[in-house]
């Protein structure tokens, strides 16, 4: 097999379910006029290059409802693999916008998902998969994962098994980068998997506890925990305020992500 190396990761979105600003809101975030505050929904894209220099690999995590704007932003030509988190909307809303790939790389799109995140997609986009398919739609292969690591666009992953409340989720680690969104609980097994990372991306929704998201505090305490040289922050709702401001807060280390932020496999900015 061709050995494949992460070279960059670009923060593509770093928003919530409603992005910032949010519909109808005139909090003073939402009327910020600094771009860092304003987030489409959360996705990246991880840019992997031949052991050889040759060649290059597009690896999407999560294609939300902003991936047909994403994709068009950073002018992505090719898209090898896409890793999703879970089911929900904000993270497989632009599923439809694959049709585009297909046409240019005359195959199916190869998704890796657990197996909730499976029998959603299959009954929300039942369209998709039905034997007798309308002309032009989607053209989807769907990878179930469970413990073990799989490759995905020619590198090995690593998933990281959390919950989102009662809903498991996945993260994903390829080499020493991890990332993990939409979680509140990681138990001590799959903790074990963030040993050594040098990169941890971890969701931190607000300040103040959720039911269902790190909040901030929970979120620094997971990275206290794993020990990165470098961690970003992403999901993040207008409730965690000025990005400006919350920047000044934070511990050596760790930043806040903003959308089109790239770095590299150590979590160095390009």
């Amino acid at each position: 097999m061709h050995e494949w190396f992460v070279m960059r990761l670009t923060f593509l979105g770093t928003g919530t379910s409603q992005g910032v600003p949010v519909v109808a809101c005139g909090c003073e975030v939402c009327r910020s006029k600094d771009e860092r505050d304003k987030r489409l929904r959360t996705s990246a894209l991880l840019q992997l290059t031949g052991a050889d220099g040759q060649g290059s690999k597009n690896i999407l995590i999560d294609i939300g409802p902003d991936f047909r704007q994403q994709m068009l932003r950073e002018g992505v030509d090719h898209l090898d693999a896409i890793l999703v988190t879970h089911a929900h909307r904000d993270h497989v809303g632009g599923l439809d916008d694959i049709r585009s790939f297909n046409y240019v790389q005359h195959c199916k799109m190869d998704i890796y998902l657990n197996k909730e995140a499976r029998m959603a997609l299959v009954r929300d986009y039942h369209y998709i998969f039905e034997p007798h398919k309308f002309p032009g739609l989607p053209e989807a292969e769907l990878h179930e994962v469970g413990d073990a690591p799989f490759v995905a666009g020619g590198t090995e992953v690593t998933p990281i098994r959390a919950m989102h409340k009662t809903l498991p989720v996945l993260g994903f680690r390829i080499g020493l980068l991890a990332y993990i969104t939409d979680a509140n609980y990681i138990d001590d097994g799959e903790m074990e998997k963030l040993r050594g990372v040098e990169v941890l991306v971890i969701n931190a929704l607000r300040k103040e506890k959720h039911f269902s998201h790190y909040c901030l505090p929970e979120a620094l305490e997971v990275i206290e925990r794993v020990g990165p040289q470098r961690a970003y922050l992403t999901h993040i709702s207008h409730e965690m305020g000025m990005h400006a401001e919350v920047a000044c807060e934070l511990p050596k280390g760790v930043e806040l992500a903003y959308d089109g932020l790239v770095i590299d496999e150590h979590g160095i900015k390009n």
